[in-house]
């Protein structure tokens, strides 16, 4: 007989016909005379009910069936006579598809702490809220596809291993295959790199941009989506070595149509969201609710739901960096030295304190920043006339803070140049992205979106180590 999903099961009102369920039991509970089994196959937050009439059933086969083991019922779909649901499952038969020994079992049906559950990441898909997260991100990847896909836009797969570092940060991870106890070396003591696979250093990419930008200045509109990799030793809640980003770039649209694309995209993502997991937010919103409730009013965050839909029913503010640094000089946090990380005028770098103040304070919108000091940005990025500043963008949201950067590229081959002999960049191993400045180079802009990031504010989780499935970080690459 063909499985039905639980999902599917707990929207059905064909009482009386057979079904056959598969799952892995979460509880089981009962007497001398009935047991009451739930069953999840993660396909919903919420449990089937299995009723299985002990007389039916041997003795043996009841013990198997613990939290944790997998199970196949076959019964009869009938209304529920308790709370909680609106259908059960009558048992008629059961077969023990994988046992599970209820000793050694980590989930036991009791609550457990985020930190536990990260060291067995192997099995929290199986508790509520990472199966909600789980669920959420995959309607998350979808829309983002929807969203490009129904706009025109091409995929673009960028490499993952690169010799260039996009960003210039230099923080990445290095792809090698020699023997690292036995490098080769040049006469001058220098690694010697022509010995390697690639001929030349090599790394894993921390963005799909410059690549992005070689086909979009063919294809006209193009995103990537993909892994990306920062060899950061930072150990904090905001911070993975290894996530994924969504980059979009488009030819022929300056820094204007480039906030236009970020809004839209953002609230559709969101709308879809809300419209499509409306079961999980809920379960997530008051999983968070349960987590705050020993908070002071002041530091509890606004209610999931309610947030996303702060976002949604509002225009996003739009102004320039240096209007939000006078704001924040002349803010009350300032002013009263509250600010962790103090502002000490044009070209200070905005910390999550000062985005989140300007979004949930001042405007109690979402924000736009643009034109952002030169100094503190990205070499591709498109220089202003004052020559002080780029045509960089940043979304802030309420509670995280930055959630996409991007801008408008420098089109101008020679700007681009200065630029990049400006910060010591090897121009000459980038001849292929100053090609496309030389052949018809056109306006362009993009901007990227960390997925993770991303999740953090869709699903209400406080660490980014939870809306991942197996994070890595310093010193952390399990499973």
């Amino acid at each position: 007989m063909r499985r039905t999903k639980v999902a599917a099961i707990l929207k059905d009102t064909e009482y009386g016909k057979e079904v056959n369920i598969k799952g892995w039991v979460r509880t089981r509970r009962g007497n001398k005379f009935v047991n009451f089994i739930a069953l999840n196959d993660g396909s919903s937050i919420h449990n089937l009910q299995i009723v299985a009439d002990v007389s039916k059933f041997d003795e043996s086969l009841i013990k198997r069936i613990t939290t944790g083991s997998a199970i196949s019922v076959v019964g009869t779909l009938s209304e529920s006579a308790g709370g909680g649901q609106k259908v059960e499952v009558q048992a008629n038969t059961i077969e023990i598809l994988g046992d599970c020994n209820a000793d050694e079992y980590p989930l036991q049906p009791k609550k457990h702490s985020l930190e536990f559950l990260r060291e067995i990441a192997h099995l929290r898909f199986r508790t509520n809220t990472f199966g909600a997260i789980t669920r959420v991100r995959h309607a998350m990847i979808f829309a983002v596809h929807k969203f490009f896909s129904e706009k025109g836009f091409y995929n673009i797969h960028t490499p993952i291993i690169t010799a260039s570092d996009a960003e210039g940060a230099g923080e990445m991870f290095r792809v090698t295959t020699m023997d690292v106890n036995n490098i080769p070396k040049t006469e001058e003591g220098k690694v010697d790199y022509s010995q390697d696979f690639f001929g030349k250093s090599t790394n894993l990419t921390v963005s799909g941009q410059l690549e992005g930008e070689l086909a979009a200045l063919a294809m006209s509109e193009i995103y990537t989506f993909g892994p990306t990799f920062r060899a950061e030793n930072s150990n904090t809640a905001r911070h993975l070595a290894e996530f994924w980003m969504i980059e979009p770039e488009m030819a022929f649209y300056d820094l204007n149509d480039n906030m236009d694309l970020a809004e839209e995209f953002t609230k559709y993502l969101l709308n879809y969201a809300l419209e499509n997991c409306s079961e999980d937010l809920e379960f997530l919103s008051n999983r968070q609710k349960e987590e705050e409730k020993n908070k002071k009013d002041e530091d509890r965050s606004m209610e999931l739901i309610e947030k996303l839909k702060f976002v949604v029913d509002n225009d996003y503010v739009r102004l320039t960096y240096s209007e939000a640094i006078d704001i924040l000089m002349n803010s009350k946090p300032h002013k009263k030295g509250k600010f962790q990380y103090p502002i000490t005028g044009f070209g200070s770098d905005l910390q999550a304190e000062h985005e989140r103040y300007l979004v949930e304070k001042h405007f109690k919108k979402p924000v736009i920043l643009t034109d952002y000091p030169m100094s503190i940005k990205a070499f591709y990025m498109k220089q202003s006339e004052d020559g002080k500043t780029v045509r960089a963008m940043d979304v802030l949201f309420p509670q995280i803070g930055e959630i996409i950067g991007g801008s408008q590229r420098e089109e101008d081959y020679n700007k681009l140049l200065e630029r990049m002999r400006a910060l010591d960049l090897p121009e000459e191993e980038m001849y292929w992205y100053l090609d496309t400045r030389r052949f018809g180079s056109v306006p362009h802009s993009g901007f990227g979106l960390g997925f993770e990031r991303l999740m953090l504010f869709v699903t209400g989780m406080g660490n980014i180590r939870d809306v991942i499935p197996f994070p890595r970080t310093p010193k952390n690459a399990e499973f």
